[in-house]
């Protein structure tokens, strides 16, 4: 009877200690939406969510003529006269690789609410609470524990990743909602097979493909859990594969079941992969970034920060070595809790947690490893696994504090509170920051304001054109946000006509192309670095 009292106080504790994490965390994605840089990503969001095309943006600013800074924020608000059909348009003819689910409820929201900062932060933001009651459901249908349950929803909710990517105005936040939405729909499918629990689960799989492709890194995963489920009958089974075994499990109701639920989504979804066929090249060419040949060293530790991003995100330099022994207790706690997974749970549930993880991760790095590339190395890219990362160290952890074992429980303890306030530490950071990591392009951004805002008595002007790749604008109107009013940007063509620009005495030039800077030179104008990791300089001319 003591002892029972005793592990229903430790339990009691744990719970509440997960509640008030839980409640931390969503504080932190609602806090300071509008205090980090917006990302040059987000920027084309809300540029495809107004109706707007990059191309016809282009042609408008890019005209050899001043503007002020501000002026750029009317490609961020709703295009007169468009409608949802321009805003699916400028994705079918720019951004085929993006589905238009996110964006069009982003168009919706703006319309609402308008579109500063804040206003587009919000959305994903709010989106990112529904992401928590779907895993305590999907950890209680896993581990039929609720005390599992709520510290794999209180490592989610304060995750700084999670909560990075949930102030991003981005389509992120819902990819993560619909796999795990998706993902507990599929094992109460499995476990009681309805027509209605199968209709569900594939309404949840067409929702999961408009939302973002990699939502197929997901579904694959899912694939491979059923076909895994189906062909093996208890752990001896699941270590003696064989083509009958296989065979066997082919037969298997549930795999048709399943393949007719993916099939129904698929006819969903087929519009869209319509869209992909036909602009197969452009979505090629906007994705070729991916294909850039990178050595292992640089995709080892890529995965070290992103897989260990979900409990620590403190950054002392990609060089630093400290950065990554920083994280080093993180990845032996990792494999820790995917090795008592696999030992202590029923086939179940480490399957569907190992196919989780290593389904989605291997099918972007053997590529990348093959053929050469760095799809494995972006984070956001490895969405579709941290479910199952989070879940395998709730299991761990719920366990171990748990259990009544005097000094051995005690260091379990110190381990769960250095995963919280690692967490807590890192998100509190990240919080108080103008830029981080996920700002990819823009990191600089918030420097080159400060620099630029510096000389503002001086009505200083900002020289740029649409760059070598064609990304500035999105950068440019990313700076606009932060720019005093009084500092002008001058905005050169293709071929750049400078000649208004003689008189100016303070001059940016930001991410200028090589046709800009021959431009330059011919002025006989020096350009003086003024920070080389934002590409900005200034120009000295004698006037």
């Amino acid at each position: 009877m003591k002892s029972r009292i005793d592990r229903w106080s430790r339990l009691n504790w744990l719970a509440w200690l997960a509640v008030v994490m839980i409640v931390l965390g969503v504080g932190f994605r609602l806090i300071a939406l509008d205090h980090k840089i917006f990302w040059h990503d987000e920027v084309y969001t809300s540029m495809r969510a107004a109706g707007f095309t990059r191309q016809e943006i282009d042609n408008q600013l890019f005209q050899n003529h001043f503007l002020a800074a501000p002026e750029l924020q009317f490609f961020q608000q709703i295009k007169p006269g468009s409608t949802t059909a321009d805003t699916v348009h400028s994705l079918i003819v720019e951004d085929p690789q993006h589905p238009p689910l996110y964006f069009v409820m982003a168009r919706y929201w703006m319309q609402q609410f308008g579109s500063s900062i804040a206003a587009s932060r919000l959305l994903p933001a709010l989106m990112s609470l529904l992401s928590l009651p779907l895993m305590y459901g999907l950890a209680v249908e896993l581990f039929a524990s609720s005390s599992t349950a709520l510290l794999a929803t209180a490592f989610l909710a304060l995750s700084p990743f999670d909560i990075l990517f949930a102030q991003t105005a981005r389509q992120y936040s819902l990819l993560t909602v619909v796999i795990l939405g998706s993902s507990w729909l599929l094992l109460r499918a499995m476990r009681q097979s309805t027509g209605r629990r199968w209709a569900g689960y594939g309404l949840s799989v067409a929702l999961g493909l408009y939302t973002h492709p990699f939502f197929a890194l997901t579904l694959l995963a899912h694939a491979g859990y059923v076909i895994g489920m189906s062909a093996v009958s208890g752990r001896a089974a699941a270590l003696s594969w064989s083509w009958q075994v296989v065979a066997k499990g082919v037969k298997d109701r549930r795999i048709w079941e399943f393949g007719l639920s993916v099939l129904a989504a698929l006819l969903v979804y087929s519009p869209w992969i319509w869209v992909l066929l036909h602009q197969h090249q452009r979505a090629n060419a906007t994705t070729d970034w991916t294909r850039a040949e990178v050595g292992l060293p640089y995709l080892l530790k890529l995965w070290t920060l992103s897989f260990t991003s979900l409990f620590i995100d403190l950054d002392f330099g990609f060089d630093n070595p400290l950065t990554f022994l920083a994280r080093l207790p993180f990845v032996v706690l990792i494999l820790l809790a995917l090795y008592r997974v696999y030992r202590h749970t029923p086939v179940r549930t480490w399957l569907f947690i190992f196919t989780t993880i290593f389904v989605p991760f291997l099918l972007l790095a053997i590529p990348d490893l093959i053929l050469g590339g760095k799809r494995s190395a972006v984070s956001r890219y490895l969405i579709s696994c941290f479910p199952g990362i989070q879940l395998a160290v709730a299991y761990l952890l719920s366990h171990k504090v748990l259990a009544n074992k005097g000094a051995v429980n005690k260091l379990w303890r110190a381990v769960l509170a250095l995963c919280l306030a690692s967490s807590v530490l890192s998100a509190s950071i990240s919080a108080a920051a103008e830029s981080w990591w996920n700002k990819d392009l823009s990191y600089s951004n918030a420097e080159i304001i400060h620099l630029v805002n510096a000389t503002a008595d001086q009505n200083p002007v900002m020289l740029s054109d649409m760059g070598d790749d064609y990304t500035n604008m999105g950068d440019l109107v990313s700076l606009s946000y932060g720019l005093q009013p009084n500092v002008r940007l001058f905005l050169a063509s293709a071929t750049p006509d400078l000649t208004p620009l003689a008189q100016e005495p303070n001059i940016f030039v930001f991410r200028a192309s090589q046709s800009l800077e021959a431009a330059i030179k011919q002025q006989g104008w020096q350009l003086t670095p003024v920070s080389d990791r934002a590409r900005l300089w200034r120009i000295s001319q004698d006037l």
